[in-house]
């Protein structure tokens, strides 16, 4: 969760203070947005977060694409799919 006193700074802040910066999104993985001119313009996070934010969508779109197969018909039994897998090792 945003701290918005501690994880969100000015791009100039970001800049002079690069290494407290990283330590902090390193030891902490918030995410930190970078203001520029008062507006946020950029996140930056721990390569760990962000691998987490991607694999969590990937799933999502997998379980999306099941969700349509099933709404759509394209389902298998159980020993349809063994009996495919078989035919395929045989």
């Amino acid at each position: 969760m945003i701290n918005l006193i501690q994880d969100i700074r000015p791009i100039s802040y970001v800049k002079s203070h690069t290494a407290e910066i990283l330590k902090q999104v390193g030891e902490k993985n918030n995410p930190i947005v970078i203001t520029q001119n008062g507006e946020a313009r950029a996140v930056l996070m721990n390569v760990n977060y962000y691998q987490n934010i991607i694999d969590t969508i990937n799933l999502i779109k997998i379980l999306s694409i099941g969700k349509n197969d099933i709404k759509n018909g394209r389902i298998y039994s159980h020993d349809e799919v063994k009996n495919k897998i078989n035919s395929i090792l045989d």
